[in-house]
């Protein structure tokens, strides 16, 4: 379908090759990412399960008692949050297998399905891919002058690029990747996030199961991920925070179940460790690293502004952190590498780690300051000596992400430093 002003997508490459490997393809990630944006510029008719006010479209009715009408039209066809009609995801394997023939549906989603009438898992007839909110890239806000990919290829590098501000790197955190909000001042991008995490409250974990939540406990948890942000604490640790800060009782097993709503609506998106590769005779440490879907959340959760982040560099810190993870995930999955993290029984930390497909993995160390590289490229040093001497599989690329620095650069010791400003896919 044509339509304007559409901000092009790293992933739009692999939902067209997934259109050409599968019979349908299911785009998910949270509310607002663009979803529909992007499947609707890679399809040919829509079908869209909701209206403009966030309500149930009249044809989610028709899907339930005629779903073979929702499927006409031309191919490849959109239908937009086809979670609210999932006898849909039978039908269409269905279709799929009587016809033989790729790239027929784009089924986009912002919440996992109930599996209540869902018969076949789909293996082979679709393909999953996950849409985040912006990267820096897409945005229009780096570069894109030196490539991830050739990053952990180990290619040369060495390019100046331009000074970097504080203040508009705490703008980018502020305003997030929502494509909607690219436009707008930290403030504007404030106050609607702020309503798209009360309509999660009020309105879609209620829609997501049918269960009645305790909204004020589900704003403590939220605030309390919020604190956080880029942090391996436990449900307990939540649980006590919350205690300790809003003097509230939360059950652990409310937080469990609360957060596990969150991952549904696809508003969590955490870090899984990294200890399948190195070998080493050390214990890895197993915790999640916590990040909401863009750091953007724990701004306006937290009421921070441009003045807060700059006068409150710790914080700024951790939400920086946040923000390259988030585009290291969508400019890793553009050439099927995965994100990491990694912490052991040692005390050792790598911010980020990225597996790629022959094996190989790359550490990074993520940094606000060029003041911080030095200690940071050190730490990563260490870390790959001490694998080798333990016969574990050390990285094969070392690489500091920052936030000031003017050049990307590989430096004398081998370790790569590049700005977040300046990285693409």
């Amino acid at each position: 379908m044509e339509i304007q002003n559409y901000k092009k997508r790293i992933v739009d490459e692999k939902i067209e090759k997934y259109l050409k490997l599968f019979g349908a393809i299911v785009i998910e990630g949270p509310k607002y990412c663009g979803k529909t944006w992007a499947g609707r510029y890679h399809a040919e008719s829509e079908s869209l399960l909701y209206n403009k006010t966030g309500e149930s479209s009249n044809e989610v009715e028709l899907a339930k008692i005629s779903p073979n009408i929702i499927l006409e039209g031309k191919k490849p066809k959109l239908i937009d949050e086809w979670q609210e009609a999932t006898n849909l995801w039978d039908e269409i394997r269905y279709e799929v297998d009587k016809t033989g023939l790729k790239g027929q549906y784009i089924l986009t989603g912002s919440s996992t399905p109930k599996r209540n009438g869902i018969s076949h898992s789909g293996a082979g007839r679709f393909g999953k891919i996950q849409l985040r909110t912006m990267s820096l890239f897409e945005s229009g806000d780096s570069t894109g002058e030196v490539s991830l990919k050739d990053v952990c290829d180990g290619k040369e590098i060495s390019k100046a690029t331009g000074d970097v501000s504080l203040r508009n790197l705490a703008h980018l955190i502020i305003r997030g990747g929502w494509p909607s909000n690219i436009s707008y001042s930290s403030d504007d991008s404030r106050k609607i996030v702020k309503e798209y995490i009360d309509l999660i409250i009020n309105d879609d974990l209620l829609r997501l199961d049918g269960v009645n939540r305790d909204k004020h406990k589900v704003k403590l948890l939220l605030k309390s991920l919020a604190r956080n942000e880029s942090t391996t604490v436990t449900n307990s640790t939540l649980r006590k925070d919350i205690k300790e800060i809003d003097n509230e009782d939360i059950d652990i097993d409310t937080v469990a179940s609360y957060l596990n709503a969150f991952d549904k609506l696809f508003l969590l998106d955490n870090d899984e460790p990294f200890s399948t590769n190195i070998r080493s005779s050390i214990r890895v440490k197993q915790s999640e690293k916590r990040h909401f879907a863009d750091p953007s959340i724990s701004c306006a959760l937290l009421n921070l502004t441009e003045e807060k982040l700059i006068n409150d560099l710790e914080t700024f810190g951790f939400l920086f952190e946040a923000m390259v993870e988030r585009d290291l995930k969508i400019y890793a999955n553009s050439f099927d590498a995965k994100v990491y993290h990694y912490q052991d029984y040692l005390n050792r930390e790598i911010d980020s780690v990225i597996e790629l497909e022959d094996g190989n993995w790359c550490a990074f160390e993520i940094k606000l300051g060029v003041n911080q590289i030095e200690s940071a490229a050190k730490n990563l040093l260490d870390i790959q000596n001490s694998i080798k001497a333990e016969n574990g599989k050390a990285p094969s690329v070392l690489c500091v992400i920052c936030g000031m620095s003017n050049a990307a650069y590989k430096r004398s010791d081998g370790v790569y430093v590049v700005p977040i400003t300046a990285l693409k896919n």
